[in-house]
């Protein structure tokens, strides 16, 4: 017989077993566990590093075109224009001209009534009848004492009163003859002229409207303009005044006639900068025989100059302020940022003129964020599949920049 006890041996030899078993799955587990955690954990940290470096679009820097045009606002005038105003009072009789008449030089434009001035004219007359007869009378007496002057039946103190008194008298003849001659001159002005042959552009008054001689604000009567030609002027900014020469060609836009362009001549030029704006008068002149051109239009003035071809141009979304040196970010070969300082020439708005500081075979960030710096590491962004990226301003293919106005489509 078995000793007692004897069967549990090989149970708990199965228990131990089952519990070693358990524990080294458990184990397995712990360590899969770990090293799946490790693995995420290098994973997104290898993500994250990734994901810091910033990807950036690039394009270079191109060379100026043969020629650059400059856009800018002008304002146009007529050839001659002239406020008419009254050079005597009183009330409009009769107006001849309305608006848009066309007038030659001397023509009657009004007529005005003036009682005042009439009746002075009459006075004044009556004055001059008076001192030429004094004056007669005068030079009668004066006269006569000569002659007793002469058998001295009289003094000499005597007869050179009268004299005295026919020289003033004479004085005063003359001087009621120049008044008569001023109010004539005043009763000439009743008659408004055209000072020049053109057009009424303005009609300020109407029959029995009270009319006041001078010039005062909101007083002229009409306004005339000669308009067979149109004076137009442009303030030129000072970086392109030197380009700017007399007999040179410009092209004239009017918003009132779309797509017809005119030419222009530039005829002078103020030959000095304006202290506040630092930009150039320049006056150019277009034949307007035909009148289909308004003074007082809105112009786009297109100068057409040539381009310096030894300087760079990029784009303005390259450009980093930052200190007091105007720089750009490149990248070289290893994908790493680089700043450099660059000297700028002219703006043209989408364009900014480099004079040095880089190459054309500098690769350069556009739209550089603020946190990149010197070595920083960046990743190039790719153009999209199945294209091209889209070409930096002043590339071929790109909207050509107009320097003053907004960009014109290349006509290439």
């Amino acid at each position: 017989m078995s000793e007692p006890g004897t069967p549990a041996i090989p149970a708990a030899r199965h228990t131990r077993r089952y519990v070693w078993i358990l524990t080294g799955i458990a184990l397995l587990l712990a360590v899969w566990g770990i090293l799946s955690r490790l693995s995420a954990r290098n994973v997104l940290e290898r993500q994250a590093a990734e994901a810091a470096i910033p990807t950036v679009a690039t394009t270079h820097a191109t060379g100026g075109p043969a020629t650059d045009k400059l856009v800018l606002p002008g304002n146009v005038q007529a050839y001659y224009e002239a406020p008419i105003y009254a050079r005597t009072s009183g009330y409009l009789k009769i107006w001849y001209t309305d608006i848009g008449a066309s007038v030659k030089k001397g023509q009657l434009l009004a007529e005005i009534e003036t009682p005042e001035v009439d009746q002075q004219l009459r006075q004044a007359q009556a004055d001059l009848a008076t001192a030429e007869a004094n004056y007669l009378l005068a030079r009668t007496t004066t006269e006569r004492w000569q002659g007793l002057l002469a058998t001295e039946s009289v003094s000499q103190q005597d007869a050179d009163q009268r004299a005295g008194d026919a020289a003033a008298k004479l004085a005063s003849q003359h001087s009621a003859a120049a008044n008569v001659a001023r109010l004539r001159e005043l009763e000439s002005f009743k008659r408004v002229v055209a000072p020049f042959e053109g057009v009424v552009t303005q009609r300020n008054t109407d029959v029995g409207a009270l009319i006041n001689a001078g010039e005062a604000p909101g007083s002229a009567l009409f306004h005339v303009a000669d308009t067979h030609r149109l004076r137009i002027y442009v303030q030129v900014p000072q970086p392109y005044a030197a380009q700017i020469r007399e007999g040179g060609g410009a092209a004239l836009e009017f918003t009132d006639r779309p797509g017809q362009k005119y030419a222009a001549t530039v005829t002078s030029t103020a030959h000095a900068l304006d202290a506040a704006s630092r930009t150039l008068q320049v006056e150019l002149q277009i034949d307007n025989s035909r009148g289909e051109l308004l003074p007082g239009s809105y112009v786009q003035v297109t100068f057409t100059l040539p381009s310096s071809g030894s300087t760079l141009r990029v784009p303005v979304n390259a450009l980093l302020f930052r200190g007091q040196n105007l720089q750009v970010a490149t990248v070289d070969d290893q994908h790493r940022v680089h700043l450099k300082d660059i000297t700028e020439g002219r703006d043209f708005g989408t364009e900014v003129e480099v004079l040095s500081g880089i190459t054309a075979a500098d690769t350069l960030i556009v739209n550089p964020p603020d946190s990149l710096g010197e070595g920083v590491q960046v990743r190039i962004q790719q153009p999209p599949s199945g294209g091209r990226a889209a070409p930096a301003p002043g590339q071929p293919g790109s909207p050509q920049p107009a320097i003053g106005g907004a960009p014109k489509e290349s006509s290439s």
